[in-house]
């Protein structure tokens, strides 16, 4: 894949990250946990990097997110996880999805952009994969500007590229 095209799938899905962590550092403790289960800040931000991570992974079936994180996003039931992660949690599992999602990008090759990645009823090619996940990020990330500025009358910084640059 051509290292050109790297470089923007990288400025754009690095942008979606760091408007989630501007967002995540934004939060004061008394939006961070509100107990309104799905809806609470902290949940919001830590689903999207769960499936960030996710996604991300080479095969689902042999996925593990990093201490302290379960795999409770799986559940076909719809649980919590077991308690309220930490900004300062949720901060380093952000820093670790970016790292992540850099070396993915770098190490994407014509091939493995089109296999398959398939988990419950998605079946995409890793290409569109890494779109939906950008999408699903920038999603999520309105969400919790919204809870901002609903809560604190403050949003967050929109970002145009990510700041990092991928040297390929």
């Amino acid at each position: 894949m051509e290292n050109s095209l790297k470089k923007i799938i990288w400025s754009q899905l690095g942008a979606s990250i760091e408007m989630l962590e501007n967002a995540l550092l934004s939060c004061p403790e008394d939006v961070w946990s509100t107990n309104s289960k799905f809806q609470d800040f902290w949940y919001i931000a830590f689903h999207t990097l769960f499936f960030l991570d996710f996604y991300l992974s080479e095969s689902p079936d042999n996925y593990n997110p990093p201490s302290p994180f379960g795999l409770s996003e799986l559940d076909p039931e719809g649980i919590l996880p077991e308690r309220v992660y930490t900004k300062n949690e949720l901060k380093s599992y952000c820093k670790h999805c970016r790292n992540k999602c850099k070396t993915a990008i770098k190490n994407l090759t014509d091939e493995k952009a089109n296999q398959h990645y398939k988990f419950g009823s998605i079946d995409l090619p890793i290409i569109e994969l890494i779109l939906y996940n950008m999408r699903h990020v920038q999603h999520h990330t309105g969400q919790l500007n919204l809870i901002l500025r609903q809560n604190v009358d403050l949003g967050s910084v929109y970002v145009k590229q990510a700041k990092e640059k991928l040297n390929p």
